[in-house]
């Protein structure tokens, strides 16, 4: 009896370890994070509906149908019953319907492109608070955030204030990868050439880690940072910081930092050239390198131009004139204000 207790007791040990793990994911610091993790729960709850009864009846069967048990009905006749199909199609497919209906609210809701409405679960967004711009690079294998606002860029090393939302712009240098801090939001993936956005808020202050959660070559293991937020007066003390300690980030110092490399330590620069974060965007860091923006927006260009042409020839000599007079005195867009970015997996392009 005693070495059957003991037993027992060594098999559940293991779950006091449980006790001591930090599980962010259903208790974040940051609102977006906070209805994720709701969303997870309420729908944990709603399979259980069907998955416990399934185990309850599935013992339950086994033990009262068991061969020991003569007390038991024996119907081997028996093929069909209306209400037992109603309860088993019925209740799954009433469960799939609610768990449909919350995944689209959600979806829409959650989607890290909206802007945020509120800053938590009691108070919703001021109309005179404008969101934080944080401008982030994948690189290999080290993350570079830049702060257009301020005016500075880090390496490894993230800051913003609670309470205050965050506009992420993220694009990647040369792989595919994920931005991830699960204490404030879901992942988002980085691809070069593209922009992914994600909009969300810290509630809480602290340091929480953030990393990437896409396998993306030799140094994907160490590529971490630390995430700092913090009250609004300490934000603006750590900018201060930042900017004494000098520094500027120019076009030659990004492709020296982009090379790859591993466990890099923590960098900040006082400057950072403006137009880098688009440079990288389009692939045009490089003095003389075509950006990818100028040559879609070309390339749109010519296609506009080449349909109207067959227009014209079909219409007649007159409208291929008109035509000819409308293309010299045509006047394009800069192409410096085209943007690349993703949503949803599809690329587009936004003047």
């Amino acid at each position: 009896m005693k070495s059957s207790i003991v037993r027992s007791g060594l098999g559940l040990l293991p779950l006091l370890w449980l006790t001591g793990c930090n599980t962010v994911v259903l208790n974040p610091s940051g609102d977006i994070a906070a209805q994720q993790a709701h969303l997870v729960i309420v729908s944990f709850l709603l399979m259980c509906l069907i998955v416990v009864p399934v185990i309850a009846l599935t013992l339950w069967f086994a033990w009262r149908y068991r061969q020991s048990n003569t007390s038991a009905k024996y119907d081997p006749d028996w093929d069909h019953s209306t209400k037992l199909e109603l309860v088993i199609w019925g209740v799954p497919l009433l469960l799939i319907i609610v768990l449909g209906l919350i995944t689209w609210i959600s979806t829409h809701l959650l989607d890290p492109y909206r802007p945020l409405q509120r800053l938590d679960e009691n108070r919703p967004l001021p109309a005179d608070v404008r969101p934080l711009e944080v401008q982030v690079v994948a690189l290999d294998w080290k993350w570079l955030f830049i702060y257009p606002e301020q005016g500075i860029a880090t390496v490894n090393e993230l800051a913003t204030p609670i309470d205050r939302p965050v506009k992420f712009r993220m694009t990647a240098s040369s792989v595919m990868n994920a931005f991830y801090i699960p204490a404030m939001a879901g992942m988002i993936y980085t691809m070069p050439a593209m922009e992914t956005q994600l909009n969300a808020v810290m509630n809480k202050p602290g340091t929480y880690d953030g990393f990437s959660s896409n396998y993306s070559g030799a140094g994907f293991t160490h590529m971490r940072f630390k995430y700092h937020a913090m009250n609004h007066a300490d934000f603006d003390a750590y900018v201060a910081k930042v900017k004494a300690e000098g520094g500027s980030l120019e076009r030659a110092d990004y492709m020296q930092l982009a090379k790859p490399s591993e466990k890099d330590p923590v960098r900040r620069w006082a400057t950072v050239d403006k137009t880098l974060y688009d440079a990288i965007l389009n692939l045009c860091v490089e003095p003389g390198t075509p950006c990818m923006a100028q040559q879609m927006h070309d390339d749109a260009n010519r296609n506009a131009r080449h349909k109207a042409h067959q227009e014209a020839r079909r219409r007649g000599a007159s409208e291929v004139a008109k035509l000819a007079q409308a293309d010299a005195e045509i006047c394009t867009t800069p192409a410096d204000k085209t943007q690349l970015s993703m949503k949803s997996n599809n690329a587009s392009v936004s003047n």
